[in-house]
């Protein structure tokens, strides 16, 4: 099973990213969407970055997951090209993420050749049965 596939939209671009849990498929949603923007299997793993993000429920959760994976491209250039490590945690006021990603810093040697302006809550899904996905459309 591949993981990642994009799928029909008429304006936006639309994923679903594959798993053997959620994290993984958390793990793939986020290759899915620098794919958009940059090839990550060609980028080097030359820098590390820790993120921690929180959401009342696992649709927020995601949403501002992927945010902070765009947040750091914009800020900082960094081009992820791995996820190295990503755990989710359900608390008393919804979910944790924490994740360990492995990326370059943009200094021109990559080709940026698209651009996603946001998440959004447009048909999202997060299903979690034997194996799980998540469903992403972005505002490109």
């Amino acid at each position: 099973m591949s993981s990642y596939k994009f799928l029909e939209h008429t304006a936006d671009a639309k994923f679903r990213a594959f798993g053997d849990s959620l994290e993984e498929a958390f793990g793939n949603a986020a290759l899915a969407l620098v794919s958009l923007m940059w090839k990550w299997q060609r980028t080097k793993k030359k820098t590390s970055k820790r993120i921690e993000v929180a959401g009342r429920d696992l649709h927020q959760l995601l949403s501002v997951y992927l945010e902070e994976v765009l947040f750091l491209f914009e800020s900082e250039g960094f081009l992820l090209a791995a996820v190295e490590r990503l755990e989710i945690e359900e608390g008393d006021e919804g979910y944790s993420l924490r994740a360990w990603l492995q990326g370059d810093l943009d200094d021109g040697e990559y080709e940026v050749y698209g651009d996603v302006k946001a998440i959004t809550y447009n048909e999202m899904r997060v299903e979690m049965n034997d194996s799980c996905f998540v469903q992403v459309v972005v505002d490109i």
